[in-house]
């Protein structure tokens, strides 16, 4: 996906999905031969090639007793590469943050490589952490190509879960906030951001979430673009609102500091200039105040 200012990083994997293969045992036991294709990965980390890309090896490679994910058919040199994924003895239940090596990586991988790899680590991860039954804790087997758990004890099904989070520009006179979230770095600044909660839209969300965090009340509530985040698996979804006035009643248990910024700092910031420290190019909160720039100009 691409918005005027550039691709979303995450977004727009070159794998046909090929669900109608995922509950076909036969097609998929045919694929998993010589011509298949295993992502190389150090846990959750991926591994590169000597050409900066993402490094593919063999069935042959996987652990004897490792669970196969199938992610999908790789058809861009025209032929049909059947691509897969080892689980990992273990899931990552780390602050996103905590990974600097992750993250530089993340700053030089090809979009599609990107993408390609958002999508393995969330479905891995969410296999390596969810290997027992909620209904009654018996032990679950991977189904459908491991896009489903299965309990043969109760005959519960699990899938692999998406969170969706609401991350908002709020605007107010031409003046956009940003917010410092506890224990960020001082100077970092983003939109603000939380998960949608049971029974609530997104535009509820939005008007929620902004309240409980700046005690602002937002209106006017417009999508923008949405993220597929792989930490461990988020949905996010962009948007931009306007607010009733600027006064702020900051909840000091999740945020540092909120502050209003002029369409001058924003585009300094965004620049690499200060006066603040803006998200980083993939994150969706980059991409929202580019948007931004582009739409006050």
């Amino acid at each position: 996906m691409a918005l005027a200012n550039g691709p979303i990083a995450f977004a727009g994997s070159p794998l046909d999905r090929a669900d109608n293969l995922r509950a076909d045992r036969d097609a998929l036991a045919g694929m998993m031969n010589w011509k298949a294709r295993l992502l190389k990965l150090d846990a959750l980390m991926p591994e590169l090639d000597e050409t900066g890309r993402l490094a593919w090896g063999t069935l042959a490679d996987a652990a004897e007793d490792a669970e196969l994910v199938f992610l999908g058919l790789d058809r861009s040199d025209g032929g049909e590469k059947p691509c897969f994924a080892a689980v990992p003895p273990e899931g990552d239940a780390s602050p996103r943050m905590a990974n600097p090596r992750l993250w530089s990586l993340m700053a030089t991988l090809d979009p599609g490589d990107l993408a390609l790899y958002g999508g393995a680590r969330s479905l891995i991860d969410w296999h390596a952490r969810h290997r027992f039954c909620a209904n009654c804790g018996a032990p679950t087997k991977i189904a459908k190509g491991g896009w489903q758990r299965n309990c043969d004890n109760c005959s519960s099904q699990h899938f692999p879960r998406t969170d969706p989070v609401t991350i908002m520009l709020a605007e107010y006179e031409g003046r956009l906030m940003l917010g410092r979230g506890k224990g960020w770095p001082e100077g970092r600044f983003s939109a603000l951001a939380g998960f949608v909660e049971p029974g609530e839209t997104i535009e509820e969300a939005v008007a929620r979430e902004v309240f409980e965090e700046s005690g602002v009340r937002v209106r006017d509530v417009s999508y923008i673009a949405s993220q597929p985040w792989p930490f461990p698996s988020q949905l996010m979804v962009g948007c931009h609102s306007y607010a009733d006035d600027d006064a702020l009643t900051i909840d000091e248990t999740e945020m540092a500091e909120i502050l209003w910024f002029t369409r001058e700092e924003v585009a300094s910031a965004v620049a690499g200039n200060g006066p603040f420290h803006a998200p980083p190019p993939h994150a969706i909160a980059h991409t929202l105040m580019k948007w931004w720039l582009e739409k006050t100009e």
